[in-house]
This record gives structure tokens, C-alpha cells and sequence, in this order.
């Protein structure tokens, strides 16, 4: 029986290890139907996205994958917790059978465990509320609460990613099993001497122009060659940050940081710098980025409030397996399926719309494929 794959990814970019976790779905699930949704312009962690929405949809597609869908900007900058759960709602609506996901310990029981632990456990709670008066950050009251009650100590991202993964089917009795593949790098990896690093690491060798040729695939080679990774991303935040009056509408700005923004912006010279100047033991560096994104892209609090229900599903591309699937299942969505650009009858599009106008001024102009909302088709590897 045809089985349905889904992948939560970030392709920044897509590279060997993603090829490498395609193929090992396609070796246990032969012709499956794998299904990714990838969040759009910016990152998790608030970085700016090198391959835009749509080539990381085309190179996907041209690599093993059948269908994208699009995960908005205002869940996919998010905590980790929010990330997954837009993430896995997406894809439960396309009917999955395995949410596929890279871990670093590879241990599944480990991570039921540890996912099980942290629902509706009261005492769970209370020690992370008790770290997070203590002063550290969420990531590490977490891990500090789960080496207390479980005795694991579970700090690496993905693995923190994966249980956020499996809370959201387990709190939903959603019935996906999971399907863990061992990362074969860390995230942090710094080394290029085997052809499947970190996506983090290829950006960094990008940057100093070091050549990534068989770190990728040819398709993403292709783009990457011919492409700046130079942005206007600074220079944009540091205008709004300046002429901002109040910087605590927006969301991730809690008291306290607004001052510490302002304090630092003209004493830093780097994004990077400016981050490390705020970040502080309570907050991480990804969260200040998170937020610093947020200040970008004016998403507010009062936003964030009215996008918790999603409100439709936007397919990026398809090949041909994948428009038979969607033919299949197109009457059992549960949501609609965006066909007409209409950001006044969406808040999260609207949303997207200024977001990708924003990353179109600072590094890629695609605001005209966006509002044009055309998928993505691939037929016999040829695009269309």
C-alpha cells in the first residue's frame, strides 16, 4: 500500500543531507508520496532564506520530492513549538502516514519519552517556570526539568525540534507515526571534509567563497553560483529600529529588550554583532533573531493574535505523482487550497505579502512570482 510521507524543512539551503534523507525514505517507503511544507522567506531562527520560496521548491521537486506546501511566515518564525505545530497540522491535512525528521541521538523511544514527559505534567511545569525565574533561557529550563524527572539530557536542536514534533501528534491523537533518521552531521559542524555537512556551515563557506560544488545537488549548485548572498537586511532593520518609537508591539519584544535594542544599535556594525550585544542568559541568540525579524517585518502582537487558526493550505509545487495524489484527496482537505491571491480575505497572507516584499528590497525580488501564486510543475524533470 502507497505510503505518505511528510518533511518539515527549511532547505537553507537544500543540500546533500536532504538528498540523503529522501532516499532513505524512498528505500524503506518505495513509491511513496513525500509531501514537504517549508517555510517560505526567513528561517526558524529569523534568517533570511537564500533560496527563495520557489527555487527551494523546484530543486526539491527535481530531487524526490512530490508535493511542497508553503508553511506562512507568521508560524514558521516562531518557537520551536510553533513551528511544528502549524507544521504538522499542515501536513495531517494531507492525509500523512510518517512525519519523516532528522535527529542527532536517533533514538526515538528517548524522544517519546521525553515528548510524553512534558504533556500536561504539572510538576514538568513548575520546574521549567522554576529555572526560567532562575535566569536561564527556555531550551536550557527544559533540559535542566527533563535530566530531573527522566534523567536525559537532550540539548541538540534537531532532537528539540523532534519533540516538539511528536507533543503536537501525541495532544492531537493524530495518527502519523514517525520515521527518525540519524543526522549524519551536527548542526554546529564546522567540517568540510565529508560531503554531507550542515546547511548553517555551507552558508558560512558561501560567504567566504569556498566552493560547496559536492556539498549540494547540481540544482542547487546551479542557482547558488550565479547568486549575491549580499542583503540589505542590516541596514533595513536599523532604519526601523531608529524611527520606531515602540518596539514592544512586536512580537518576541518583552520588556526590557526594547531598551537594550536601542541601546546597542548604533554600537553595532554587524547583524551578528547586534545580536550578541542583546542576547543575555535568558535569551538565546536564535530567540533575539527570531525577534529582531519580527521588528523587519512590523509583525506585531497584536498580528500574531489573529493568525492562531490556519486558515488555508498554499501548494508551492508539484510533480506529476503529486498532482495525481492531490486529485485523490482534493475533496477530503479540510481546508481550502489557495488559488486566488486574496490578502483581505487572509490575515496570515496579508502578512505574507508585505514579508515577501520586505525580503524582495533586502536580497531577492519575487514579489511578482508571489502575488502571481502559480505552482510550481514539474513533468519528466523538466519544469513548466
Amino acid at each position: 500500500m502507497k505510503k505518505v510521507i511528510g518533511i518539515i524543512a527549511e532547505y537553507n539551503p537544500f543540500h546533500n543531507g536532504h538528498i540523503y534523507q529522501i532516499k532513505k525514505i524512498k528505500e524503506n517507503y518505495p513509491n511513496s508520496i513525500i509531501i514537504v511544507c517549508t517555510s517560505s522567506s526567513f528561517t526558524q531562527r529569523g534568517e533570511l532564506s537564500i533560496l527563495n520560496k520557489w527555487e527551494k521548491t523546484k530543486v526539491s521537486l527535481l530531487n524526490g520530492v512530490d508535493i511542497v506546501i508553503e508553511l506562512p511566515y507568521v508560524y514558521s518564525t516562531q518557537s520551536s513549538d510553533t513551528f511544528a505545530k502549524y507544521g504538522v497540522s499542515l501536513l495531517e491535512k494531507f492525509h500523512i502516514n510518517y512525519l519523516c525528521f532528522g535527529s542527532e541521538s536517533n533514538d526515538t523511544t528517548k524522544l517519546l519519552d521525553a515528548a510524553k514527559t512534558q504533556i500536561n505534567n504539572i510538576e514538568f511545569d513548575n520546574k521549567v517556570k522554576f529555572y526560567m525565574k532562575e535566569g536561564y533561557n527556555y531550551p536550557t529550563s527544559l533540559n535542566n526539568a527533563l535530566k530531573e524527572l527522566i534523567n536525559y539530557d537532550i540539548k541538540e536542536p534537531n532532537d528539540l525540534l523532534a519533540i516538539s514534533y511528536i507533543k503536537e501528534i501525541i495532544n492531537n491523537n493524530y495518527n502519523i507515526e514517525v520515521f527518525n533518521i540519524k543526522r549524519t552531521n551536527s548542526y554546529h559542524d564546522l567540517d568540510l571534509d565529508n560531503k554531507i555537512v550542515s546547511a548553517s556551515n555551507i552558508r558560512n563557506k558561501l560567504l567566504e567563497n569556498k566552493n560547496i560544488k559536492d556539498k549540494v545537488p547540481k540544482e542547487t549548485y546551479d542557482i547558488l553560483k550565479n547568486k549575491s548572498l549580499e542583503n540589505k537586511y542590516f541596514e533595513f532593520l536599523k532604519y526601523k529600529i531608529i524611527s520606531e518609537t515602540d518596539l514592544e508591539k512586536y512580537v518576541d519584544v518583552d520588556e526590557g529588550l526594547n531598551v537594550r535594542i536601542k541601546k546597542y544599535i548604533n554600537k553595532s556594525k554587524s547583524l551578528d554583532e547586534l545580536i550578541m550585544n542583546i542576547k543575555t542568559k535568558r535569551y538565546t541568540y536564535n530567540r533575539i533573531s527570531r525577534m529582531l525579524n519580527h521588528i523587519l517585518c512590523s509583525f506585531t502582537k497584536e498580528e500574531n493574535d489573529k493568525i492562531k487558526k490556519l486558515e488555508y493550505i498554499r501548494i508551492l509545487g508539484f510533480n506529476e505523482n503529486g498532482r495525481t495524489y492531490l486529485n485523490e484527496i482534493k475533496d477530503s482537505i479540510e481546508l481550502p487550497i489557495l488559488n486566488k491571491y486574496d490578502t483581505k480575505k487572509y490575515k496570515a497572507l496579508e502578512i505574507e505579502k508585505r514579508v515577501t516584499n520586505i525580503y524582495s528590497n533586502i536580497y531577492d525580488n519575487i514579489i511578482d512570482q508571489e502575488i502571481k501564486n502559480k505552482p510550481i510543475y514539474i513533468k519528466n524533470n523538466l519544469s513548466k
